[in-house]
């Protein structure tokens, strides 16, 4: 019986150790959760906001992504199709494409074809611009993401053109000539269809190469966890997924404290390594990311100009397909389908907002809105609600003119440096808590911090904040909403892994499209700031921002002649 019994507790003597090493290397796994690092899923948190990671591995990953596993009605499938189809783009040959042959623009040109003709005001201008390789051998293929305009500088005027893809190395440019005197045109190469391939693939691959933070905090008791639409392992989450609205948030789950205890959402940086080497030959600055195509004959035609009542009806241009929608004259901006006041004076700024709620929804961009007619119209004082700077939200009040201003950031993704919890608002959530009316304006933008995320995500949002817009247009008709288009910016080898104009006017394109035949109005700041002189960045300069706002507030005040 003895040996029986002293085999027994042996054998639950192993147990317990094993059971111990088992519990030991489970909570050695959970610690990666805290403020260093998710183990195993090349995720890492650092206090400088920035990430490491082997991306070019491939490994197997598990996604918590609601927008792969969406119940789409037979009508929302249609409309996801037909904006899948918009934004096709041409590919390469299949196969690697070596960097010799991939496109450069400091052997490729362009012509002006029938420069020597007689041009007027209203005329078309067409550009044949042929792509060549490294080697100065003509592309077979097209792809390439070329941005084209025309300007005269003395005259502070210029315009957008239309680029058609012939797909065999050459592409046709298409101006409107919409003012007399000498017209210059630009035409670069924003990067080579063989790097559009690439930037394709990290958009549907990896939606986790910008990545976000939360702290959770309780007592004296904190800790800091990745967040994102998608999240990679086989780890415990936290769903933050709105209610109202099913927007898809995780953050992975805190290894001592509650899901409920989070308090902030942060940026927490950029993954590295992305490419392979061969790969980031095709983003290099002064190489092939925004560089002028030169011409191969005269950069520019002589224009004449036209009568009065000429002139006037082409400024009035109608229908759907007009382009480009405005141009530069003198630095201001001039819109073909609609009349445009410009508010000079801060007097008719105040004058136009008199008994107005003017909401303004979205990111920086739109702050920058904000931020303008505060500084430009003095009776507009800002209201300290505590808000983090260059975060919110944002007041300002004007109690002369009764004029309430407010701003608030839209809701995750968005690459803010801090944003309370409690602050974190999905805009067709707030839209649905605004009653309207005549006396409410709402202007929207939602663009830039979508651009590392499939196209159904921005979909998704989209779809969410159009429907709240027709609910909130259907009980209060006559409230004003206008959306801000995106913008180009600047671009280097980094930033057009994350926000090239690529990605943005691919989802200005989707945006357009979604937001048509509802009763919205349009600002057209992709035109706006391709069209202008000064160099494109993220957040246009002022003289731009002022064009903006002159066109939003020509929609609140439209012209009376």
């Amino acid at each position: 019986m003895w040996p029986s019994f002293c085999r027994l507790q042996v054998f639950c003597m192993i147990l317990a150790v094993l059971a111990i090493l088992v519990l030991v290397h489970n909570f050695h796994q959970l610690e990666h959760l805290d403020h260093n690092t998710v183990s195993g899923l090349n995720w890492i948190i650092e206090t400088d906001d920035q990430q490491s990671s082997s991306p070019t591995t491939k490994t197997t990953r598990k996604h918590y992504c609601d927008y792969e596993h969406q119940t789409l009605s037979k009508r929302e499938q249609a409309e996801e199709e037909s904006l899948f189809a918009a934004i096709q783009w041409p590919n390469p040959p299949v196969g690697k494409i070596p960097f010799i042959r991939s496109t450069d623009p400091a052997h490729s040109n362009f012509v002006i074809l029938n420069s020597h003709v007689r041009f007027k005001v209203g005329d078309q201008l067409e550009v044949l611009v042929h792509m060549k390789d490294f080697q100065g051998k003509p592309k077979q293929y097209g792809g390439d993401y070329i941005q084209a305009r025309i300007h005269s500088p003395l005259l502070k005027a210029g315009a957008t053109g239309r680029v058609v893809d012939d797909q065999n190395g050459f592409y046709k440019v298409f101006f409107t000539l919409l003012w007399p005197g000498e017209v210059r045109v630009s035409v670069s190469l924003v990067h080579p269809s063989e790097g559009i391939q690439v930037l394709q693939r990290l958009r549907e691959e990896r939606p986790d190469r910008v990545f976000f933070k939360s702290l959770f905090r309780s007592g004296s008791t904190s800790e800091t966890t990745v967040c994102n639409v998608c999240l990679p392992g086989e780890l415990p989450v936290c769903n933050f997924t709105d209610l109202y609205t099913g927007e898809p948030w995780f953050c992975y789950k805190p290894r001592k404290l509650s899901c409920a205890s989070r308090i902030n959402h942060a940026k927490g940086g950029y993954q590295k390594g992305l490419l392979t080497p061969s790969e980031s030959l095709f983003f290099q600055t002064d190489v092939n990311i925004k560089v002028p195509v030169l011409p191969s004959g005269p950069d520019s035609v002589t224009v004449e100009p036209l009568g009065f009542t000429e002139s006037a009806n082409l400024d009035r241009s109608q229908g759907p397909d007009i382009f480009p929608l405005g141009y530069y004259y003198q630095d201001e901006w001039r819109p073909r389908t609609h009349w445009i006041r410009h508010f000079n004076k801060t007097a008719d700024i105040s004058e136009c907002l008199q008994g107005k709620v003017v909401h303004l929804f979205g990111d920086s961009t739109i702050r920058q809105w904000f931020e303008y007619l505060t500084t430009f119209v003095p009776d507009l004082v800002e209201f300290n609600l505590g808000s983090p700077k260059n975060i919110g939200p944002f007041m300002s009040v004007d109690l002369k003119h009764k004029v309430l201003l407010k701003f608030r950031c839209h809701g995750p993704p968005i690459r803010f440096t801090t944003v309370f919890s409690s602050e974190l608002r999905y805009i067709a959530n707030e839209l649905n808590g605004i009653v309207g009316g005549r006396n409410t304006v709402i202007a929207i933008t939602v663009w830039s911090h979508f651009s590392t995320f499939p196209v159904e995500v921005y979909i998704r949002r989209l779809r969410n904040i159009r429907r709240s817009i027709i609910g909130l247009l259907d009980r209060s008709p006559k409230t004003l909403v206008v959306i801000r288009t995106a913008n180009v910016q600047e671009l280097g080898p980094e930033v057009s892994l994350f926000n090239s104009d690529w990605y943005s006017f691919q989802l200005d394109t989707i945006m357009r499209k979604m937001f048509s035949g509802i009763a919205v109005f349009f600002v057209e700041a992709w035109e706006m700031s391709l069209a202008h002189y000064l160099p494109h960045t993220l957040h246009p300069q002022d003289v731009i921002v002022k064009n903006q706002i002159d066109a939003f507030l020509s929609f609140v005040c439209p012209s009376e002649t």
